[in-house]
């Protein structure tokens, strides 16, 4: 049994190259999603962490999320791209699979209170991306209920290949390429919680998006973010999805 599987994996491996390849043919571009093989840590950064995090806290995703990290590491998942609401991806399993997930726009209610809460608290637009935030401004935006990061309820999925299940590996592994992309680039946690950054930032020492570029290049954010920053990100069309789960209940619920 063994012998049949280890072939029938190879004989996939190869079919995916050939499509591939014939997709490059055509002109669409694939790039994998660089992560961590092995034991080494997937994300280093707060953002990064915050996310993953956040996926691992509701019990409907936990069967699904060790598989789809390890998808990720393989470098299956390929073409992830990022924009307000919507992540998108292309993931290798038998086949090539079209994954699409959407998140709802953060409410303007809870937006409003967040920034109440984080008022006069955060000092820059390089504290913010870099994580460097103090523990009542940190409780606040990771909060499950009342924070920046989505629930299950703002998050519908779909994924072309055969597996019905509420989550796939394929959607797993995209959800984790995510928390990836957030450490080399945690401003686009913001684009897609179609959400301005600069809301949070106390007014007396506000930085703009575009000085905040200006800052950052003149650091070495290797060293700030912990990780490499040579990975761009794409745009796509919009996704429809179709799947909610709930939260994983802490000790003492």
């Amino acid at each position: 049994m063994s012998w049949y599987y280890q072939t029938d994996a190879s004989e996939a491996k190869e079919r995916i190259k050939r499509e591939i390849a014939k997709r490059q043919k055509r002109g669409e571009a694939f790039s994998a999603v660089e992560a961590p093989a092995g034991n080494s840590k997937l994300v280093k950064t707060f953002w990064g962490k915050a996310w993953n995090e956040n996926l691992e806290s509701y019990s409907d995703y936990e069967h699904r999320l060790p598989r789809g990290r390890s998808y990720l590491r393989q470098g299956n998942v390929y073409n992830l791209t990022i924009q307000p609401g919507e992540v998108s991806s292309v993931v290798a399993g038998s086949e090539l699979y079209d994954v699409s997930v959407s998140i709802a726009p953060l409410q303007k209610s809870r937006w409003s209170e967040i920034k109440t809460h984080c008022e006069g608290r955060v000092a820059s637009m390089l504290d913010l991306l870099g994580g460097k935030l103090g523990d009542g401004v940190m409780r606040v935006i990771t909060d499950p209920e009342c924070g920046l990061f989505p629930n299950p309820k703002e998050i519908r999925f779909s994924c072309s290949c055969p597996d019905h299940a509420d989550m796939c590996k394929h959607v797993a592994a995209t959800l984790y390429g995510v928390g990836v992309r957030l450490d080399a680039q945690p401003d686009w946690f913001f684009v897609l919680r179609s959400v301005d950054p600069t809301e949070l930032i106390s007014t007396a020492s506000l930085i703009t998006p575009a000085a905040a570029d200006d800052a950052l290049a003149g650091e070495d954010l290797s060293a700030l973010f912990g990780i490499e920053l040579d990975a761009p990100l794409e745009t796509t069309p919009p996704v429809n999805a179709v799947k909610t789960t709930g939260r994983k209940k802490k000790p003492g619920e």
